[in-house]
């Protein structure tokens, strides 16, 4: 099912010079006039930034470090804007944030993270906004949960904004990884599988949480067609107020973008897509093959469960499941297959499995009051 979002294209409302890849730059947090003054001149001066972005209002885990400059700091944003040409763009998180940024003139709202977890927080933001036609952006929810991303989406579409983008900044998670929030790029595509329309901008800042990992994830999400890119940066990263360790300056972005390759998601190249056509075709024929085999797969499963039942066997067999783990993925390592893929694949359909065999199991037995009331 599609999400039926009614959005304007991104090119109508940034980046109307055709930058590529399209960039929001700027300072995680605006700390002083002269900081982020120069810095927004820096930035311009590398002809590779579309907006200016400045974190004015910053939600903290505790109370007593930095919540940003407050109010002053959109007369920084005015300014900087008046002496480099860039449209701006800050984070809102109350009602009150969306009418000082309006009155300050900034070009460019965006929902942090932070807020989108939470319904009402976002209806007060979307409440604020109607009847105002300016561009939003909306960033995932800190917790891996596509529903509310949509949501929060929805509200502020429903609130009349069409100049609409979402914000893939990564999730939080128990794991300990490289990254500062994990990408969960299928998160992600699951979005854009939803809402083919709507742009979706990477932040690598946020996400990695580490300058020197910025690059690499800048590529991926370009390679997975997303529309352009928020980077934080700043005129001197090593004094900066928050998050010093994932800010870059001016020079070094203009690096990692000069280093990123641009691809397009299609080409006007016959050949080319004669090429893709004939291949995506074998690949169509092994899908099929792959449904029918799991299809009889699953024919299988359900004899052994009508076997259990009949002898009073138990439908889980740890050892049974640990041997097929050890076989499948050592013989899918040896066709250079990933561990990590097989194993995901193979817990899958042993769910599967397990489903089929108990409803074998319970066939035939009165349902439990519960299940009764869900199916009312």
């Amino acid at each position: 099912m599609k999400l039926n979002l009614n959005i304007q294209p991104l090119n109508t409302w940034i980046n109307k010079a055709g930058i590529e890849p399209l960039l929001i730059a700027g300072p995680c947090s605006a700390e002083t006039e002269d900081q982020l003054v120069a810095t927004a001149h820096l930035l311009a001066k590398t002809g590779k930034v579309s907006a200016l972005r400045a974190g004015i209002w910053k939600p903290r885990t505790r109370p007593g470090e930095f919540e940003g400059i407050g109010s002053i700091g959109l007369e920084w944003l005015k300014r900087a804007k008046a002496e480099t040409g860039l449209p701006t763009a800050v984070e809102v998180a109350t009602a009150k944030h969306v009418e000082e940024a309006l009155a300050a003139g900034v070009d460019i709202l965006w929902v942090g993270a932070r807020s989108t977890v939470n319904p009402f927080t976002v209806q007060e933001i979307a409440d604020a906004l109607r009847g105002v036609d300016v561009p939003v952006m909306v960033k995932n929810p800190v917790n891996p949960d596509l529903s509310l991303w949509v949501g929060a989406l929805e509200r502020i579409n429903n609130a009349g904004i069409t100049k609409l983008a979402a914000i893939h900044r990564g999730f939080s998670s128990y794991e300990k990884s490289a990254f500062r929030n994990e990408p969960m790029w299928d998160l992600a595509i699951g979005l854009k599988t939803l809402a083919p329309h709507l742009p979706i901008i990477n932040d690598p800042s946020h996400i990695t949480g580490n300058r020197d990992l910025i690059g690499y994830i800048s590529q991926k999400a370009l390679d997975l067609d997303m529309q352009g890119l928020m980077i934080e940066s700043h005129i001197d990263p090593t004094v900066a107020w928050t998050d010093a360790k994932q800010q870059v300056t001016p020079a070094a972005l203009s690096d990692i973008i000069d280093n990123l390759h641009l691809r397009k998601p299609e080409v006007r190249d016959a050949a080319v897509n004669d090429k893709l056509h004939e291949l995506r075709n074998q690949i169509d024929k092994i899908d099929d093959l792959l449904i029918q085999k799991m299809a009889e797969r699953m024919q299988i499963v359900e004899k052994i469960g009508n076997y259990k039942k009949d002898n009073d066997i138990t439908i889980l067999q740890v050892n049974r499941w640990d041997e097929i783990l050890q076989k499948r993925i050592g013989y899918a390592k040896a066709l250079k297959l990933s561990g990590e893929f097989t194993e995901k694949f193979l817990e899958l359909m042993h769910s599967e499995s397990i489903r089929k065999q108990t409803e074998i199991m319970n066939e035939g037995q009165e349902a439990a009051p519960a299940e009764k009331l869900t199916h009312a």
